[in-house]
């Protein structure tokens, strides 16, 4: 897989496909991002799983914080990482300790592990890396363009407005693919101030 276009065919797969996720550091602060993914994803009718250390005893959104991916106790399909990058391979590791084996293992933007990403889809794993599944369904489904965003999404009907955990649909016709030349440039901005 070339980690650094993703086809909005596999995205949209993956979307399609998983339904419960796993967000590893998830926090119950509402002005921080994984905070808004988390809700995001939520209300797009996912099974959000709070998965940080720091947190254990309280929840985000009604969901319980477990400490690591061993404590959830059932089949995840899809790991959420909100960590940088540094902190990603121990994660993976973790994630291939599980039984069954998630689907998915998905690095929020800015976040890239090459050797981590190789080692999941070893193990069969599909990667998407330095992206946000929160932008990339908005995107595909056209919601986001309600915001005035251009989501490179042709249709003549405009998306719905979502009730609390309906699924918009993503088969809306791309054009350019999910690939920024934006998102591109922070990540590598980003790595070349580490």
């Amino acid at each position: 897989m070339n980690h650094d276009a993703y086809p909005d065919n596999y995205i949209r797969e993956i979307l399609n496909a998983v339904k419960s996720i796993a967000m590893v550091g998830a926090s119950p602060v509402n002005v921080r991002p994984s905070y808004f993914a988390f809700k995001y994803l939520a209300q797009r009718g996912y099974d959000m799983i709070p998965v940080n250390p720091g947190h254990v005893g309280k929840s985000l959104l009604g969901k319980p914080f477990v400490a690591s991916l061993a404590d959830i106790g059932r089949p995840i399909d899809m790991i959420d990482i909100f960590r940088n990058s540094s902190h990603i391979m121990p994660v993976v590791d973790e994630a291939l300790k599980l039984s069954p084996l998630p689907k998915v293992i998905w690095m929020q933007l800015g976040a890239r592990d090459d050797l981590a990403a190789a080692r999941a889809e070893a193990a069969g794993l599909k990667v998407v890396m330095n992206r946000c599944p929160k932008i990339e369904y908005g995107r595909l489904s056209s919601e986001i363009s309600w915001m005035g965003v251009n989501s490179r999404t042709l249709s003549s009907k405009r998306a719905p407005i979502p009730t609390q955990g309906m699924r918009l649909s993503l088969n809306r016709t791309s054009v350019g693919g999910g690939e920024t030349a934006a998102s591109d440039r922070a990540a590598k901005n980003k790595s070349e101030l580490t």
